[in-house]
C-alpha cells in the first residue's frame, strides 16, 4: 500500500520534508508507518510518542488499520500563549 505522509511543524522541521510517499505491506497499521518514518527519518524519534496521527482528516491509534492511497498527517504538540 502507498501512503502521502503530512508533516506539520516540528515534525516538518525534524523530518526536513513537509510531505513524503510511504510503501508499506498490505495490513499495516499506523504504528507501521510511525515505525518505518522513524527509521527513514530519524529526528522524527523523539517526537513519536508526543504525535497525533490522523488518516485522511480522522485521528487514529497506533494500532488503527491504514487505508491505502490515504493521506497521513503526523500533528506535533502544539503550545502557545
Amino acid at each position: 500500500m502507498q501512503l502521502n505522509v503530512l508533516f506539520f511543524a516540528q515534525a516538518r522541521e525534524r523530518a526536513g520534508a513537509a510531505s513524503a510517499t510511504l510503501t508499506l505491506p498490505d495490513g499495516s497499521c499506523v504504528r507501521d508507518a510511525l515505525d518505518a518514518l522513524a527509521l527513514e527519518y530519524e529526528g522524527l524519534a523523539p517526537l513519536r510518542s508526543h504525535l497525533a496521527v490522523a488518516q485522511n482528516g480522522v485521528l487514529v491509534r497506533a494500532g488503527d488499520a491504514l487505508r491505502d492511497g490515504a493521506e497521513l498527517a503526523l500533528l506535533p504538540p502544539v503550545s502557545g500563549g
